[in-house]
């Protein structure tokens, strides 16, 4: 019973680690992904106030 228990027990400690090591993947992509949104998001931003004119974000300075 003990050496059947120990099996049970070492396939959930590897099922675990298998899904720390997705879960931390996913995170690194999702961390990469909202980077690339960030940069987006300011270039689009200073291309508006350029064609605007406007301070949009409220930094004091157009583009």
């Amino acid at each position: 019973m003990g050496l059947f228990w120990n099996l049970i027990q070492q396939s959930q400690i590897s099922d675990q680690k298998g899904r720390a090591e997705t879960l931390e993947a996913r995170v690194a992509f999702l961390e990469y992904e909202l980077q690339k949104t960030k940069s987006l998001l300011i270039s689009t931003l200073k291309i508006l106030e350029e064609q605007s004119g406007k301070d949009i974000d409220g930094d004091g300075k157009i583009g």
